[in-house]
């Protein structure tokens, strides 16, 4: 199920939402690119994650078999018509 970021911000702290943003930046440090663990970096980076959720380029997706959430990009979800 995809959570949309208004429901996000209804439902999470904003301090949640960072977190969910910083895992997800810290798991593109080894698969794509993300370069950057320092504090700045990482704050400008969850800065970045953030408006990309927000513009819709990244989504949240819960998985009701698993009980996990995570942050993907749009094109690597697949979207029923």
């Amino acid at each position: 199920m995809l959570i949309e970021f208004a429901t996000l911000q209804a439902a999470l702290p904003a301090a949640t939402i960072d977190n969910l943003l910083k895992e997800y930046l810290l798991t593109q440090v080894s698969d794509e690119g993300f370069d950057g663990t320092g504090q700045q970096q990482l704050a400008h980076g969850i800065a970045l994650a953030r408006a990309a959720l927000q513009r819709g380029e990244l989504l949240v997706e819960y998985c009701e078999d698993d009980d996990s959430i995570a942050v993907r990009r749009r094109e690597d979800i697949q979207i029923g018509d």
